[in-house]
């Protein structure tokens, strides 16, 4: 059960990401529930982080994630009954946004792996994305196998939109290929001269390499999950 007070920062939160992509400030937080100080409202966020509401993504200034909404509230990241998928946008910016009705085709290049690396394989095939999923640059599809995300949210059986990108910043989500082989879905760290690819469960380790055996072709953008 969540307090009143709760109830009234997640709707805020869930309104603001809809309206512009971009988690409110505390201050924003703080006016909105006419709390006296920051303080009420960490404690709030704290709360709702604790019983899987939101997430705080790491890295990012101002980046909260809605993961689900109380009973009595509108599910969030609910799609069109036409395609039959739930989608999870990773915040872009309100300018890149596009018509909600707009659908685009992107490549799907086959399965990459959240855990052990496997191929990433190159495929000729496509999938429809809404284009309110996608901010600007090229973008493709990977399907997820493997549970070594799952506490980023991420699952077997997912598709990550990817946006191709040659590099990344400590603490986003990437592709990375791996000694020219494999490919694998984790967090990028750099530590020691070393590139540590993390994962997002406690039953993983992180994978240590040396740079030159590590190439990033992309960011993750979005995810589409479908329910059978």
């Amino acid at each position: 059960m969540l307090t009143a007070k709760q109830h009234e920062l997640i709707r805020f939160i869930q309104q603001r990401l809809e309206e512009t992509g971009i988690s409110p400030s505390f201050e924003e937080m703080k006016e909105a529930l006419d709390l006296k100080s920051k303080s009420g409202v960490h404690r709030l966020i704290s709360a709702l982080e604790e019983r899987g509401f939101i997430r705080r993504l790491a890295n990012r200034a101002r980046a909260l994630e809605v993961i689900k909404m109380p009973e009595d509230a509108t599910p969030v990241g609910r799609s069109s009954p036409a395609n039959d998928l739930v989608a999870r946008v990773t915040s872009p910016p309100p300018a890149a946004r596009k018509a909600a009705n707009d659908i685009i085709d992107v490549p799907l290049h086959g399965r990459i792996a959240a855990g052990a690396p496997i191929e990433a394989l190159e495929g000729q095939s496509s999938m429809p994305v809404p284009a309110a999923l996608l901010g600007p640059g090229e973008h493709y599809a990977l399907e997820v196998s493997g549970d070594s995300m799952i506490e980023a949210g991420i699952f077997d059986g997912d598709y990550a939109l990817i946006k191709r990108a040659e590099s990344a910043r400590d603490g986003e989500i990437v592709v990375a290929l791996v000694r020219n082989e494999e490919a694998t879905l984790k967090y990028l760290r750099r530590e020691n001269g070393m590139i540590r690819l993390d994962p997002a469960n406690g039953a993983y380790s992180p994978q240590i390499y040396q740079p030159h055996e590590v190439a990033v072709q992309g960011k993750l953008a979005g995810l589409l999950r479908r329910y059978h």
